[in-house]
């Protein structure tokens, strides 16, 4: 994150691409990694991530280059990450490499569209920078849809000369956030680091090299738990049992004044449409106006995308810090004051939940750090 790469004992050190906000990095961070070098592009973001990191670290943090990625060689790379030094055993880089292009929600164009070749491009650069494990993140259009698919799997095979792959569909639910939110991971591990590190020539084939995050309180939420229905608007729906409140929109977000009290609390669009005030609490069936039931999960934050979500007993939209709530991210993380407020919501929904990529970072920090067994 900032360019001082001074490592504690116990730090990993990453590099961050397509950072974005930093969701991705706080839940790295927050498991004992350290962001040694980040790339984001668009300059809404690279303040929002400037302005947010250094909120929530009490620590200035600056992204480390601003080009495209398209323009910086992986030598280029290396030098701004270790300044020059030896490039160490161990690290790793992440990243989520923009997902309209994969998106049924988005332009759906797939290798071919701006936002798909830098998928292809991402993959390059981690071949070409070798790191001991990799991060790809992305929407589950990529894995799930046939016409993605088959470009998915050719990235992928990209690695199979010296990396160990394993690829997975997570939902944020399933990890304590209270949204419903697919995503596709693909982790890779360095062979010869592993093999070096087994002592051995061959990796053994039934060697279980990395063990998928998993929460059991949350597992299979979304057909565990009986959650309640649509309910009128201004009607006060009972609260059910046996759902735990960690998944329930209503509880981080309806207390309306400690939700005033927070930085960026009361940021959010002026509400001028009729429909704020007609459609059911927990109508979440058309594309947009979807409106949050207080004991539910929201729906995929994707703001910036035609999508609005409505307050569950508010006639507005959500407040940036409700949003910023959604996607489990502290409230010490806030964004400037004077970036637009569509730009808030775009980066906020472009990221990845920060409770999901904690749950990521411990298990590959297991993997990286486990005893061969």
């Amino acid at each position: 994150m900032n360019c001082n790469y001074k490592l504690d004992n116990k730090s990993i050190p990453i590099l961050s691409f397509f950072t974005g906000a930093g969701f991705l990095d706080i839940g790295f961070m927050q498991a004992g990694f350290q962001t040694v070098w980040s790339n984001e592009f668009d300059p809404y973001f690279v303040k929002g991530f400037e302005y947010g990191i250094s909120s929530f670290t009490g620590n200035q943090h600056k992204i480390s280059n601003t080009s495209s990625i398209i323009e910086i060689g992986p030598n280029q790379i290396a030098r701004e990450a270790f300044h020059n030094t030896q490039i160490p055993e161990t690290f790793g880089i992440i990243g989520g490499p923009p997902c309209p292009d994969f998106s049924v929600g988005g332009k759906n164009k797939g290798r071919t569209g701006e936002n798909g070749i830098l998928s292809k491009i991402y993959v390059d650069k981690i071949i070409d920078l070798q790191p001991t494990f990799f991060l790809f993140e992305n929407v589950k259009g990529l894995f799930r849809t046939a016409r993605h698919r088959e470009f998915f799997d050719s990235l992928r095979s990209q690695f199979s000369d010296h990396y160990l792959t394993d690829v997975r569909i997570l939902n944020s639910l399933d990890f304590g956030v209270p949204q419903d939110r697919d995503r596709v991971f693909m982790v890779g591990l360095k062979k010869k680091w592993l093999k070096k590190k087994l002592g051995v020539r061959i990796i053994p084939k039934d060697y279980c090299w990395f063990q998928w995050p998993e929460d059991p309180r949350y597992s299979g939420a979304k057909q565990r738990f009986v959650w309640p229905r649509e309910s009128p608007f201004g009607v006060t729906p009972e609260k059910p049992n046996g759902i735990p409140e960690e998944l329930m929109v209503g509880p981080i977000i309806c207390d309306l004044e400690e939700m005033a009290s927070l930085p960026n609390g009361l940021e959010g669009l002026r509400p001028i449409s009729d429909k704020y005030h007609f459609i059911h609490e927990g109508d979440v069936s058309r594309k947009s106006f979807k409106r949050l039931h207080r004991w539910r999960y929201s729906p995929t934050v994707a703001y910036g995308n035609n999508e609005v979500h409505l307050h569950p007993t508010q006639p507005r939209r959500l407040t940036v810090r409700e949003a910023l709530r959604i996607q489990s991210v502290p409230d010490t993380f806030v964004l400037p004051q004077e970036m637009p407020l569509t730009h808030k919501f775009k980066t906020i929904g472009n990221g990845v939940p920060v409770r999901l990529a904690h749950a990521m970072a411990v298990a590959i920090r297991k993997m990286v750090e486990e005893e061969p067994r």
